[in-house]
């Protein structure tokens, strides 16, 4: 039988409209029924939660610039203009990432020949290497929406409601087409065999396992995590492609800082130069201390910035850097 608070839960839906609330409320009272034994109930209320999303079809698409209901507290849109040019990363990560946006403009060509295009990417590296700006990135080249996942939002303290949580995710990858990311990946994807894992961390995992095996969407989804050692081991098999980060090198970042700065920048400037000052820093932080820069220029009110200005700010981002924990740089 259904609690009181997901009986509650049920009505208000209703009454709200939010059909997204209510179907998601719905596979919790299933769940429920199931951890109860009543696996023919928990079986027939599936099936008609099934028959209920195929009857909806075309007719829920949600909107793009204001998910209704339930969907507004798991999922954060916007619509970047980032660009590939503005991308500077390892040589190799780079043609990864072209391929995949190659593969979407040509993925109705590809599916004819019966083929998948690239679209569920696993992201891994240290933080500020530009994981997620990679994600704005093809949402800008390929002119789709970016919903990032509000962890937040998902996972809650209830057993089953995290897993109900993900399902209206993957329900809407089909209706609304955009670039899903799931940032901060291990808190949900953790190994099932963690020493504190009580049982729902193993239905968590599963039931990701499962939905992102079955989503046939056009939909890209994308997980990101700094923690790729503990991640459960069959999700690396799910996922198309892995796309591995790191920190750039001097050439790297003599290029990011060139590219950030060369409007603005003395004639005189070493990028070389600047480039071994740099590292170790992240993508983040160069790009950081190139803004940092900038704006003290302008505070100055002088044309441009030289060399000596760049050099104090990478400095000043490598105190900053070396003070933090381990890991959150």
């Amino acid at each position: 039988m259904a609690s009181a608070s997901q009986l509650k839960a049920l009505v208000q839906s209703y009454v709200d409209g939010d059909d997204d609330r209510f179907l998601s409320v719905a596979l919790q009272v299933a769940a429920h029924e199931a951890r109860l034994g009543h696996g023919k109930l928990a079986t027939e209320l599936r099936e008609a939660i099934d028959e209920a999303k195929r009857r909806r079809g075309a007719a829920s698409l949600v909107s793009i610039s204001k998910p209704r209901g339930e969907l507004a507290n798991l999922l954060q849109v916007s619509q970047p203009s980032e660009r590939l040019s503005g991308l500077i990363l390892h040589p190799t990560l780079s043609r990864q990432i072209e391929r995949v946006i190659r593969e979407q403009r040509a993925a109705t060509s590809i599916l004819e020949q019966g083929l998948s295009p690239r679209r569920k990417l696993l992201f891994v590296g240290p933080p500020g290497t530009g994981k997620t700006l990679t994600a704005s990135v093809l949402a800008g080249e390929l002119g789709l929406p970016l919903l990032q996942v509000r962890l937040d939002g998902l996972i809650t303290r209830f057993m089953g409601e995290t897993a109900a949580k993900l399902r209206q995710i993957f329900d809407a990858t089909g209706r609304m087409r955009g670039i899903y990311l799931f940032d901060e990946f291990d808190a949900i994807g953790s190994g099932r065999g963690l020493a504190n894992d009580v049982g729902e961390i193993r239905r968590v995992v599963n039931s990701f396992l499962m939905m992102i095996e079955q989503d046939s969407s056009r939909s890209l989804v994308i997980a990101a995590t700094n923690h790729p050692s503990i991640l459960d081991r069959a999700l690396f098999r799910r996922f198309d492609d892995v796309l591995h980060y790191d920190l750039p090198d001097a050439d790297r970042a003599a290029k990011l800082l060139e590219t950030r700065l060369s409007s603005k920048a003395a004639p005189q400037v070493c990028w070389e130069a600047l480039g071994k000052e740099a590292c170790p820093l992240s993508h983040a932080e160069i790009t950081r201390a190139a803004d940092e820069a900038l704006k003290d220029v302008l505070i100055r009110g002088e044309k441009e910035c030289v060399e000596a200005d760049i050099r104090a700010m990478l400095e000043e981002r490598k105190a900053v850097a070396a003070r933090l924990p381990e890991g959150t740089s």
